[in-house]
């Protein structure tokens, strides 16, 4: 590997740990909201809702991450008057174990048909969806694939596809023992630390086989067929997603509208979090 490719693969995990840093900050006082589960597809899956409103919305996490983690400022801070607000763990992540997370092809779609029939199960027929990261690319997938659940979409930080650089990134992120204590910490309170390493060289594995497999592409063919109104928000200064992804969904799915944050970065709904639930309520009650 030459000099110039390592650099740059060791600044992206230096921003990336940064990125964490800023989750690992993240309140926990979403904690204190009553968690339930229940059976979906075979699995127990552990979810939180609050509110009252009319218009449900489902808060999808990113990659290990639970409606703990992810979303506090979202269920906290979110009008509850408007919205009924849904925060869930996929399977393996989060609260939702057992089982262990698995990271086979298909593990998106896996997690888009829980979603889709845990909205179902707790008396949700059309809803909208929230996704960051990793719960974009699965936003995407459970648009395209059941267009006719959902009401509106909201995505950030997520991606079509992946490339040899966005695969290299991860793979220089693989050695948890690098990441600094704040960082692992959040995590390892959650899981346990050989959980949390198993986990996420698993993940590093499920990510970078679709390169390997499907010349990088994870959901093109779902994003081109989502018809729901889409709001897709980018922090300009994301060293994980950069512009190239947000470009690709803004032009494959139809209608999509964009909202970029200046100096953000892949974390805007923690770091800007009043403006970004604002911009999100406005989207998703706007008739």
């Amino acid at each position: 590997m030459s000099t110039v490719v390592f650099s740059r693969l060791a600044s992206a995990s230096n921003r990336l740990k940064l990125i964490l840093r800023h989750v690992a900050k993240a309140s926990t006082s979403a904690e204190s909201i009553p968690h339930q589960k229940v059976e979906v597809n075979g699995v127990n899956i552990n979810y939180a809702k609050v509110g009252t409103g009319d218009h449900p919305v489902l808060l999808m996490p990113g990659a290990l991450g639970s409606t703990i983690t992810d979303f506090t400022p979202q269920l906290e801070k979110l009008d509850r008057q408007k919205l009924t607000v849904v925060g869930w763990d996929p399977r393996g992540y989060g609260k939702s174990r057992p089982p262990d997370r698995q990271f086979d092809i298909n593990f998106f779609h896996q997690d888009a048909a829980d979603a889709a029939a845990l909205m179902q199960k707790i008396g949700f027929d059309k809803f909208s969806l929230a996704g960051w990261s990793d719960g974009a690319i699965t936003a995407i997938i459970l648009a395209g694939t059941y267009p006719q659940l959902v009401r509106k979409m909201v995505i950030w930080g997520g991606n079509a596809f992946v490339t040899e650089e966005d695969c290299g990134m991860y793979e220089a992120t693989r050695d948890i023992s690098n990441w600094s204590e704040r960082m692992r910490a959040p995590m390892i309170n959650m899981y346990g630390e050989e959980y949390f390493r198993k986990t996420w060289e698993r993940w590093i594995e499920g990510i970078t086989q679709f390169l390997q497999q499907r010349n990088g592409d994870i959901c093109k063919t779902e994003a081109s067929q989502v018809t729901c109104p889409t709001f897709i928000l980018h922090g300009v200064k994301d060293p994980i997603v950069p512009g190239v992804h947000p470009d690709y969904l803004q032009e494959h799915i139809k209608g999509s509208r964009r909202y970029d944050f200046p100096d953000g970065k892949h974390n805007i709904h923690l770091r800007y979090a009043d403006e970004f639930n604002r911009l999100m309520e406005d989207f998703l009650m706007e008739s």
